[in-house]
């Protein structure tokens, strides 16, 4: 009961940002990056393209927010393996 309720609270926090704060934009390093780019040599030419744009900036921090969480539960996993197997062998 007490892992359910831990991952619905982890759930919400991920889902209630998106839901309450509205028309915001999430400026990450890619977009600075970019900016300077532009400023630097505004004639570059990107060597290929994006194959998949999130629908906003929201969505692209909860991805990476994601992608984050499931490799650091990951590795809590086979660090756990790793400590539960010394106990008991």
């Amino acid at each position: 009961m007490n892992n359910r309720l831990l991952l619905f609270l982890a759930a919400l926090l991920i889902v209630l940002p998106l839901v309450v704060v509205k028309h915001t934009e999430f400026a990450g390093a890619d977009a600075l990056a970019e900016e300077m780019i532009q400023q630097l040599a505004p004639n570059y030419e990107p060597w290929f393209d994006v194959f998949f744009e999130p629908p906003g900036g929201e969505v692209e921090t909860l991805l990476f927010s994601l992608q984050a969480a499931i490799g650091a539960g990951v590795i809590g996993y086979i660090i756990g393996l790793y400590r539960g197997g010394k106990r008991n062998g």
